[in-house]
């Protein structure tokens, strides 16, 4: 009893020590990136552990019907007093669901937005700057459409290259 109590405590502050010493090799890099034209901004994070993307996130952001969107904090506040009539500035993650059926509406797009940000984000986890730099080179945007298993962006290549520039931030 002794033994596996004594094997307990010094699992339990191995954890202790080795836990957060892997977490300091976590650095952070964000970038505001046109992605995606000119009507909208993306913010795109990555998360970068040893030199490879550990993790990634997309949101876009642009002016949506005050009406059916739901806008940023302090859109109803002093913030949203500047914005263009009956409208908000949104997320595009926040309200995926009205965005994506008014793309498939107006564009014919059967996969919805998060799906194809998940798509992209899942794409750029596990690879290194210079991998992504190579996956993109030379590619035309059609082509990094067919190269991302599960996404349908016509823009894929602009969230990608905004994906490699939030990794050399995090740098």
């Amino acid at each position: 009893m002794k033994k596996i109590l004594s094997a307990a405590v010094l699992a339990a502050l191995l954890l202790c020590l080795v836990i957060p010493a892997m977490a300091e090799g976590v650095q952070i890099g964000q970038v505001e990136y046109a992605a995606h034209g000119t009507k909208c901004f993306a913010v795109l994070t990555v998360a970068m552990q040893d030199g490879v993307i550990a993790d990634a996130y997309i949101d876009e952001f642009q002016f949506m019907a005050a009406d059916t969107s739901v806008g940023v904090p302090n859109s109803d506040a002093d913030f949203g007093t500047s914005y263009p009539e009956g409208k908000v500035l949104a997320s595009k993650k926040v309200n995926a669901a009205q965005y994506s059926a008014n793309m498939a509406e107006k564009a014919g797009s059967t996969v919805a937005l998060d799906a194809n940000y998940a798509a992209i984000e899942a794409f750029v986890t596990g690879k290194t700057i210079a991998e992504l730099e190579a996956a993109v080179e030379g590619k035309t945007a059609e082509e990094m459409v067919d190269a991302v298993t599960g996404c349908t962006l016509v823009d894929t290549l602009g969230y990608v290259n905004g994906l490699i520039e939030a990794a050399k931030a995090a740098q």
